[in-house]
């Protein structure tokens, strides 16, 4: 599904609002493995220096993945990527058309009953 020109807009503003949660997590995450480093004080600091670059990096790559160079056209599914995996729920879906949220609805939870 295509969305109309008004439920891209929405949607342009959903993706700021989950990239917003998505860096808020990864912080959470590189913080836990610093707070590893920290509690073990090891004396080979090197597993640990790569470890947090090795996290950093997989996370650059799942933002630039999911947010980089969007097209119009690939915004329903990114939609229902972010529901799937959490960054968004249901009750952020308030803005899209009846119509947008009720094809969102939908395939989501085809994609639900899929997974199990």
């Amino acid at each position: 599904m295509d969305f109309s020109k008004a439920d891209n807009k929405v949607a342009r503003k959903l993706f700021e609002v989950a990239l917003q949660r998505e860096l808020i997590k990864g912080m959470h995450e590189f913080a836990e493995v610093l707070d590893q480093w920290k509690t073990q004080q090891p004396v080979d600091n090197r597993d640990d220096y790569y470890k947090i670059f090795t996290t950093v990096k997989d996370f650059d790559k799942h933002i630039a993945r999911r947010y980089d160079g969007l097209k119009n056209s690939w915004f329903f599914d990114t939609v229902i990527a972010m529901l799937l995996d959490k960054t968004i729920t249901q009750a952020d879906l308030e803005h899209f058309s009846e119509e947008a949220k009720t094809e969102i609805l939908r395939i989501l939870k085809f994609r639900e009953n899929d997974r199990l």
